[in-house]
């Protein structure tokens, strides 16, 4: 628990998201992370879960061919339900982005851990690959109709001019939100849960405090894998336009 020169108490929650040099020294863009280090062990563990979990496939699965199955069989038919048939060719890239993202909020829960997914600099360049992916692909499949997107032929004449600017407003921020629910869910919870600790060391609340952080703990265990569902599944929803703009 930090004190000030007063004795009194001193929290900085969001010293845990400070990006750091593993070797010290100013950081330029060459310089190896905590960041690029976390990212790296999420890519080992999912290749560790899915590449080498798996690789026996015997037909009594262990635990990892196991849990790498269920994930296989989720997202399939995750994609195969929103997008159809036709989608399920793009499945190993929202699969990819699921067990990467999943893996890094995982990861982040160890203590002393640093998560990736709590900076604003991963989950946008996440977000707009999604965002730049599913526009290009849009127009490739359909051409100028899928411009479609934004006129809305079933409202009246009169209000169409107005739902197609409400319809680019919001298609164009699709990549901000999508990158801010993510990232602003995990860096809050994370705060939370540092702040529970620093009241820990205080006998009088203590107790409460331990409680309070078993209860976040156990929260975050559960939005790590709920914000990778829903980052997921709106890749999904987008891709489905892109598949189908006039649906």
């Amino acid at each position: 628990m930090a004190t000030d020169a007063d004795g009194g108490l001193v929290f900085k929650p969001m010293e845990q998201f400070e990006i750091q040099s593993l070797f010290g020294g100013e950081i330029a863009w060459y310089t190896p992370t905590n960041t690029a280090l976390w990212m790296g062990l999420a890519i080992f563990a999912v290749i560790l879960l899915l590449v080498v979990g798996s690789q026996k496939r015997s037909i009594v699965p262990s635990r990892s061919q196991s849990v790498a199955e269920l994930a296989y069989g989720f997202i399939y038919k995750m994609v195969e339900d929103i997008c159809g048939k036709e989608g399920l060719r793009y499945f190993p890239y929202i699969m990819t982005l699921f067990m990467f993202i999943v893996c890094a909020n995982f990861l982040g829960l160890i203590p002393t851990a640093f998560t990736p997914t709590s900076h604003f600099a991963v989950t946008v360049v996440l977000a707009m690959a999604v965002f730049i992916t599913v526009t290009v692909l849009g127009f490739v499949k359909n051409g100028a109709a899928f411009l479609g997107l934004f006129w809305v032929a079933s409202a009246p004449l009169a209000l169409r001019p107005v739902l197609a600017i409400i319809e680019i407003i919001s298609y164009f921020v699709r990549p901000v939100s999508h990158s801010i629910r993510l990232a602003g869910n995990v860096m809050a919870g994370h705060a939370v849960i540092k702040v529970f600790a620093g009241f820990a060391a205080i006998a009088a609340v203590s107790p409460v405090a331990v409680l309070g952080i078993t209860a976040m703990y156990g929260l975050e265990v559960l939005v790590s894998f709920i914000q990778a569902y829903v980052f997921t599944i709106l890749t999904c929803v987008y891709l489905k336009d892109a598949l189908h703009p006039h649906h």
